[in-house]
């Protein structure tokens, strides 16, 4: 039976999509320009960081695109939650996943209106939008009011980010939820107080890092 993670119009989004993020090297660079060799992602607001990045793709990779698609699979999650939409390439594979599933909803949240309003183009021309409802704004305000506990978080924003992001939904992860960390060895600094809380027992969590792409780590709520 196909998949439709494999269906012609997703596969149209997803492979132009992955297409225009092979700028990301350029975009990156003027990036990481701006910043400036002195100073890191952590120096910025998310506002700022929103802004500078505004034509940066920062996609997941296809390994880790499909990866998520078997998580969700197999962990049949009835509500996932994303932080950092960008431009709606992991959100497509996890809508795929719940389409398939025949059950779930993802909810997922980005800063920059520009990249919300391309990611919900991409996911209508997807045929997945039904699956999806994109949050614009602060997570920490757009994440405060969900419709039940998550079954699935995935982490991709900006990484200083990632463990405040996940004290604030501690309380609304359901037993034995995942949570999908991305970028971890993209960057190091900026990840190193969320991965030492998630790998710390005691805590409630048990992770592992992933060899994927820019690192992920996949841990599982208690």
């Amino acid at each position: 039976m196909p998949i439709f993670l494999q269906d012609e119009a997703v596969s149209a989004v997803l492979d132009r999509s992955f297409a225009a993020a092979e700028n990301d090297a350029i975009t990156l660079d003027a990036f990481r320009s701006t910043v400036g060799p002195d100073r890191t992602i952590g120096d910025f607001t998310a506002v700022e960081l929103a802004e500078l990045a505004a034509d940066v793709y920062m996609p997941v990779s296809r390994e880790v695109g499909t990866l998520l698609y078997l998580l969700a699979r197999a962990n049949r999650p009835a509500l996932t939650v994303e932080f950092g939409t960008s431009y709606g390439i992991s959100a497509i594979h996890l809508a795929a996943a719940a389409r398939d599933n025949g059950a779930g909803r993802i909810i997922t949240t980005e800063l920059s209106a520009t990249k919300a309003k391309a990611a919900a183009g991409n996911l209508a021309e997807a045929g997945l939008d039904a699956f999806v409802e994109i949050r614009t704004g602060d997570a920490f305000e757009t994440l405060r009011e969900l419709p039940g506990p998550i079954d699935l978080l995935l982490l991709d924003g900006w990484n200083q980010l990632y463990l405040p992001l996940l004290r604030l939904l501690e309380p609304r992860l359901a037993p034995g939820a995942l949570i999908v960390a991305d970028d971890v060895t993209l960057f190091p600094a900026e990840t190193r107080d969320y991965l030492d809380y998630v790998h710390t027992p005691g805590n409630g969590y048990t992770g592992v890092e992933i060899p994927l792409d820019d690192g992920l780590d996949l841990a599982l709520r208690h």
